[in-house]
């Protein structure tokens, strides 16, 4: 009886355990949902402000918008690009590799445009500026690099796909269709059969007679061989006569 009790203790506190850490998956995961939910709705909001100060404010403080709008809309195009491809191409492993280096260039870089959107001095801004530009279009060449770069990849692989499957599906359609490549072959053997036949044609039917000509109007057959046969009287020739007893014997004719 103990063992019985231990037993369902046992499975009570397993089922707990199995409990809690599925209820710490499902929290887990929803707060994971609801982080990529907040930081989605926050970068769309930066970048709708970040469009909004390009149109709006004009001079360094709009230009710094611009950079930073062109630097991230870059970096996520070629992450996203990159984290597809990956999902199904392990040789993009070192492309990723390659991007975090760069996104850690890319991050710093839009810190510093953030903090200088609030330096007062437009003057030091002003003279800043030229450089800030040079390392937005280099770190934005790179990432675009990238991004084509693994593009191109993936529809080259398309391509080659597409080129097999092509070939298959001929190969295919030609096995389906048999009956076009034998159609040369029966023909030629109906063509040589005729022409076999060709030498034991029948005779040619004979010509109607003209009105008006001396000959006879019936129509006359072309001579044609024929087989000989055995010949045979018309008429068997007559077997003896029999004779019966009631029968007179004829008499001599007188020759008086």
């Amino acid at each position: 009886m103990n063992a019985v009790i231990a037993v369902f203790a046992l499975l009570f506190v397993l089922f707990i355990a199995l409990g809690a850490y599925a209820t710490v998956k499902v929290v887990g995961a929803a707060k994971r949902r609801v982080d990529h939910t907040i930081t989605q709705a926050r970068r769309t909001v930066e970048d709708h402000t970040l469009r909004a100060k390009s149109f709006a404010q004009p001079g360094a403080v709009g230009e710094l918008a611009e950079l930073r709008l062109k630097l991230r809309t870059s970096m996520r195009a070629t992450q996203d690009a990159l984290h597809a491809g990956a999902a199904e191409d392990e040789s993009l492993k070192e492309s990723l590799g390659l991007f975090q280096r760069l996104s850690a260039h890319g991050h710093e870089l839009d810190g510093e445009l953030r903090r200088l959107e609030s330096e007062p001095d437009r003057s030091t801004l002003a003279e800043r500026l030229p450089g800030l530009r040079e390392r937005t279009e280099r770190i934005v060449q790179a990432a675009d690099s990238l991004r084509w770069a693994a593009r191109d990849r993936a529809r080259r692989f398309a391509d080659d796909d597409l080129d097999t499957l092509s070939a298959q599906i001929d190969v295919e359609t030609g096995a389906l269709r048999h009956w076009q490549t034998t159609e040369p072959s029966s023909s030629g053997s109906s063509a040589a059969e005729s022409a076999t036949t060709g030498s034991s044609a029948p005779p040619p039917w004979p010509e109607a007679p003209t009105a008006g000509s001396g000959a006879t109007t019936e129509q006359t057959w072309p001579d044609t061989p024929r087989a000989e046969e055995p010949t045979r009287p018309a008429i068997n020739p007559p077997g003896p006569r029999p004779t019966f007893p009631w029968e007179k014997k004829p008499r001599p004719e007188s020759t008086t």
